[in-house]
């Protein structure tokens, strides 16, 4: 799908990154917050996280196929739960065609079916691959490519159409630097990823030999897969570098664009995808420079070398639509090799994630019929007022911001607006040709759907109302060019969500989320756009060094963090989520001061309200995780470790100091000088 190639970054500000799915069991206990989950032998004062969820970590030992465990993963799985017997339902009978059921239970059948997969082999992908090989021209090279991209395997770079950032009420053309299969171009150059290298090197020769290449051969094919994308990868820029809007902007004529790679005949692949007509004169580049190296990677390789990269790019892409050897060997490496999970996880769950990816709002209308009361958005929309009333006295009050940047930003804080459980208007999946049979042939009806959706986008206004998120995901985000937050119905639950239990619970958990996503107008990439979600420097230059001196402060501190032994978080890549916890914590704490003007002060199992708000935030980020997935989030995650998001806002807060008598001296101090306040 084009639109999947849209980077993180630019498409959205999420609350974590992709959340792994949880295990198998029948009925998952509602993951709510539990003083059980606390360690009491040990002092707050000292290590704050072993207090709050000593005792979780420790009865919490990480699933055999999963890569990490926290209270997102426990909260999937309840809600994976409820989408296993929606799916399970859908597919026991024959429904109406072109029905929303008979999509769902058609493609969850299908899927289920291996010994049908099974039985198919390779078969589904050989149409894909002759095309591969008949390449003979770049006119050849050019099409084959449009269509891989159209079908979701990409290859070489990314191209999208997306809302113009400077225009943000039209649809571009963009184009973003891709190709690769690792994680980010370090992973092609430092030493430190040599293992990863060489197991990348035989997972690629495994796959060349499934698809039935003599073992000498898949070796070779192999390395020159890898040629090719550390090709590609030489004029990548690094996560901490696509961070940065402004420098990720530039906007061309097309024939500028296309003069920049003279040996691929962009117009061909344009032509290809429908990417034509007037809206298609000009084109957003993410990074100039990646294509002006493209251009060196294709003079340099043959196109007998494409056509081995092309041939992996596909076998990649549709290995876990194939038969068992293909998905085993793409977990083999992408999930064992590169995050650590032991085993993958059962087959319902594998399904119901493809499922909710390829078809979701078919998929999300049953979930929200059946789970989403209506009262919950009501008291979210509350909740979203009493927090959105901080942040706007904060704004007109803040001491450090002079008054012509105060009046921009009030004037964009106006503007936002917010949107909670699903969306208004359902997707229409009519046209998409789902059957009984035929996993493969689904998954690729549904891709092609997508992208001939976003493609028909091209040149139209935006529309705002649509979600980029389904509403059984587990998440929230803030989208910058719409200057909106979005809050699914699957996060809007316990531990998050819980009117079964105070105030202080609920405020220090999905009140510090809705703080988080509103602070993400504001972080170091959100404050480049305006009140009308366009980049722009509306800053004076002077409140400019202010924010930078402040931020400053958020990336020294969690620069020292050293999540593995050698290893620290990149305060630089993380400083949005970071800008965003401090913010949304903050923010929450004051609305939930307010909420409590004229009630009774309760302690509750000990605890005082303050200290039940602090430890709801902890726990929200109780997190085991596997070394391997530690390191590798470590290098491209714009989000902080989740021990260091339980701690790293706190230490910066008077009044968590407050609320658990810490003073100078003790191992949680932060001296007052060094603390970040920047919201």
């Amino acid at each position: 799908m084009l639109k999947s190639l849209i980077p993180a970054a630019a498409a959205l500000l999420a609350l974590v990154p992709g959340v792994s799915r949880a295990a198998d069991e029948a009925k998952p206990a509602v993951p709510r917050f539990n003083v059980a989950y606390m360690d009491r032998t040990a002092d707050p004062r000292v290590d704050f996280a072993r207090y709050a969820f000593g005792h979780w970590r420790a009865d919490n030992p990480i699933p055999a196929d999963k890569s990490r465990w926290g209270a997102f993963n426990e909260l999937d799985l309840y809600n994976q739960t409820a989408l296993k017997g929606i799916l399970e339902a859908a597919a026991k009978s024959p429904h109406e065609p072109g029905s929303v059921e008979q999509k769902v239970g058609d493609f969850y059948a299908a899927a289920m079916n291996t010994k049908a997969i099974d039985a198919a082999g390779l078969t589904p992908l050989q149409p894909d691959l002759a095309a591969i090989d008949a390449m003979k021209t770049p006119a050849d090279l050019a099409r084959v490519l449009a269509h891989l991209h159209a079908t979701g395997a990409g290859g070489g770079f990314a191209v999208y159409v997306a809302p113009d950032e400077k225009n943000s009420t039209m649809n571009a053309l963009q184009a973003y630097q891709g190709g690769m299969s690792l994680p980010s171009r370090d992973y092609y150059f430092d030493e430190k990823y040599e293992k990863i290298r060489t197991a990348f090197l035989a997972h690629v020769t495994k796959m060349f030999e499934l698809a039935g290449a003599q073992p000498d051969a898949a070796a070779a094919q192999a390395k020159t897969v890898f040629e090719l994308e550390k090709a590609l990868a030489t004029n990548a820029r690094t996560p901490v570098d696509l961070r940065d809007p402004l420098a990720n902007y530039n906007k061309m004529p097309t024939e500028k664009f296309i003069a920049l790679v003279p040996a691929f005949p962009f117009e061909t692949y344009f032509s290809e995808l429908g990417l034509t007509g007037p809206a298609a004169g000009e084109i957003i580049v993410g990074q100039p420079d990646f294509y002006k190296g493209l251009q060196g990677v294709l003079t340099a390789h043959p196109l007998s070398d494409w056509k081995v990269y092309l041939r992996y790019k596909a076998l990649r892409a549709a290995g876990p639509y194939l038969a068992a050897p293909f998905e085993n060997e793409v977990f083999g490496f992408y999930s064992h090799v590169l995050r650590g999970t032991p085993a993958q996880e059962p087959r319902w769950q594998r399904v119901s994630r493809v499922t909710d990816s390829q078809i979701g709002e078919a998929l999300g209308q049953l979930y929200v019929a059946q789970y989403y009361p209506p009262e919950a958005k009501a008291r979210m929309d509350a909740m979203i007022r009493n927090i959105a009333a901080v942040m706007h006295d904060r704004l007109a009050n803040l001491d450090w911001m002079t008054e012509p940047t105060r009046q921009k930003a009030l004037a964009k804080f106006d503007k936002f607006t917010s949107k909670v459980g699903h969306p208004e208007k359902w997707r229409d999946y009519r046209t998409v040709d789902i059957k009984h049979d035929g996993y493969f042939a689904n998954v690729r009806a549904a891709t092609e759907f997508e992208t001939k959706r976003q493609v028909a986008k091209l040149g139209k206004p935006v529309d705002r109302t649509e979600w980029d998120m389904t509403p059984p995901t587990v998440n929230a985000y803030f989208d910058p060019t719409a200057n909106n937050i979005n809050f699914p119905a699957g996060i809007l639950q316990p531990p998050f969500f819980d009117f079964t239990l105070d105030d202080a619970v609920n405020y220090g958990g999905i009140g510090a989320v809705i703080g988080h996503e509103i602070t993400h107008g504001f972080d170091d990439q959100g404050r480049h756009y305006d009140a009308d979600g366009n980049l722009s420097e509306w800053w004076t230059p002077e409140d400019a060094a202010k924010f930078e001196a402040r931020a400053q402060k958020v990336v020294d501190q969690f620069n020292s963090y050293e999540a593995l032994p050698g290893q620290h978080v990149n305060g630089k890549l993380t400083l949005g989520e970071n800008i965003a916890d401090l913010g949304g914590l903050s923010i929450a704490y004051e609305a939930f001061q307010r909420s409590q003007v004229g009630k009774e002060r309760k302690i509750i199992d000990g605890l005082t309200p303050e200290q039940r708000f602090f430890l709801s935030w902890a726990q929200v980020w109780r997190t085991n995780i596997r070394e391997s997935e530690a390191a590798r989030l470590l290098a491209i995650d714009p989000h902080s470790p989740g021990r260091f998001r339980a701690i790293g806002p706190l230490v910066n807060f008077q009044p968590f100091y407050d609320a658990f008598g810490i003073k100078e001296g003790d191992p949680m101090w932060r001296k007052p000088e060094d603390r970040a306040k920047i919201w």
